[in-house]
């Protein structure tokens, strides 16, 4: 009788194992990036948190805008490779964790955060 119960509680835990979802990870800090809006205005972007291994197309940059992002800031704890085009196709540049930043010249509509 015992077996039957460590068993039954095993193939309860090997249950909930593999049902229990993978916690997402997240590049903890802030991404920014300046852009002039449709309307012609001046404006900065952010990303708090961001999600990792996940390509994210910058609001504001998208293909409904025909300016594209620049002066990245990387301020989060994850590498965040950009790109120039939207999907993270295009062109692409690393910024390294907490410091990274590129100049005005450095154009951007979509980034990928790496732990």
């Amino acid at each position: 009788m015992r077996l039957r119960s460590a068993l039954a509680a095993a193939f309860g835990a090997g249950v909930l194992l593999i049902t229990t979802p993978a916690s997402a990870s997240a590049a903890t800090g802030q991404f920014r990036y300046d852009y002039v809006t449709v309307e012609g205005y001046e404006a900065s972007g952010f990303l708090n948190s961001p999600p990792s291994g996940q390509c994210l197309n910058l609001p504001g940059v998208g293909e409904d805008n025909p300016q594209p992002g620049h002066s990245p800031k990387n301020r989060t704890d994850a590498w965040a490779t950009v790109f120039t085009g939207t999907d993270c196709a295009g062109d692409s540049f690393t910024l390294r964790p907490h410091t990274g930043g590129a100049s005005e010249r450095l154009k951007v509509r979509s980034v990928i955060f790496f732990d």
